[in-house]
């Protein structure tokens, strides 16, 4: 069944579970009217997904919703920020409700979890795309950047990595995807509260979107240093292993592949007392791979102090 775009708005759109206290005016107006803790810094992140760009043609309406939400979440994760309000701009072929109700439930269970309100968006025809823009609050002067790493620092990354990206490779060549692989390409798990605890504790953090290389290489080019990472050390999953036999493929999919949704982040070696304190209640864990160098560039290295080569270097829209 079709919908009108105003009968899908009032059925999916403007039914939620979630009422936060500082949203003065949300879904029906021209404008949201939002009010931001006194003390709090506003943090804003926008991404776009587009159909066989961002999620595989087929991939089930839940599983777009969860996602589109994840990787703002995560977003708001790197920086140590609470998220509170999203903003949802969805372009359909045409609106069928049984994607709609797929696509909401999907992104509303999410939302739910974390707190977040859907206060306001579009909806238009066309091919299908989803941008959701994401808003959240951190402690002024807590909000955690890419630019505080400093040589010495110590590199971990949450979570395991290579998941997705070896799921992608599966699907685009038409082999049969693991169910576990599946999961984490279609509905990553954002690392909020891991985040919110790094404040006071890393110097530097990002979300892994692009590919471990390519993510931790904007840290190295914002704080203005370099890196060495210990390639072996990666945090791979036994489902990884059990997929992927060739160790050296294992290895690119985690530096390289990206979809991994997990957070890199520096620490001084002063704080990683603390940094354990504080993860040791994490389900995900965390992983120390590596060293922040005041050299440029970065290195990566076998266990034996061998060079490892790569060929590819993440993720990048515009690339030939």
């Amino acid at each position: 069944m079709s919908l009108t775009e105003f009968q899908l708005i009032n059925k999916y759109f403007a039914r939620q579970r979630i009422r936060r206290g500082d949203v003065v005016l949300g879904i029906g107006d021209d404008a949201a009217l939002l009010r931001v803790p006194p003390g709090m810094e506003l943090a804003v992140a926008i991404d776009a997904m587009v159909e066989g760009h961002h999620f595989p043609q087929g991939t089930d309406p839940f599983s777009i919703g969860h996602k589109v939400l994840a990787v703002n979440l995560s977003d708001m994760a790197a920086m140590g920020a609470e998220p509170a309000w999203a903003t949802l701009a969805i372009a359909l072929p045409n609106a069928e409700e049984s994607f709609v109700a797929g696509f909401t439930e999907g992104l509303f269970s999410l939302a739910h979890r974390f707190g977040v309100e859907l206060v306001g968006g579009d909806t238009v025809r066309g091919p299908l795309m989803v941008v959701l823009q994401m808003h959240g609050f951190v402690q002024a002067g807590k909000g955690i950047k890419r630019s505080g790493a400093f040589p010495g620092d110590a590199i971990y990354v949450t979570g395991t990595l290579g998941d997705a990206g070896a799921a992608l490779q599966q699907i685009l060549k038409h082999e049969t995807c693991s169910d576990v692989l599946r999961q984490r390409l279609d509905r990553p798990e954002p690392r909020v509260q891991e985040g919110i605890g790094l404040r006071g504790i890393a110097s530097a953090a990002i979300d892994i979107s692009d590919g471990l290389v390519a993510d931790l290489g904007h840290i190295l080019d914002a704080s203005g240093v370099g890196a060495t990472l210990d390639v072996d050390a990666l945090p791979l999953s036994s489902h990884l292993h059990e997929v992927v036999i060739d160790p050296v493929k294992r290895m690119e999919y985690a530096l390289a592949s990206g979809d991994d949704y997990e957070l890199c982040f520096c620490v001084s070696p002063h704080r990683e007392s603390t940094l354990r304190a504080v993860a040791h209640e994490w389900q995900c864990g965390i992983t120390r791979i590596g060293t922040i160098d005041s050299e440029a560039g970065l290195r990566l290295k076998r266990h034996d102090g061998s060079p490892f080569k790569l060929q590819a270097h993440g993720f990048d829209h515009f690339a030939e």
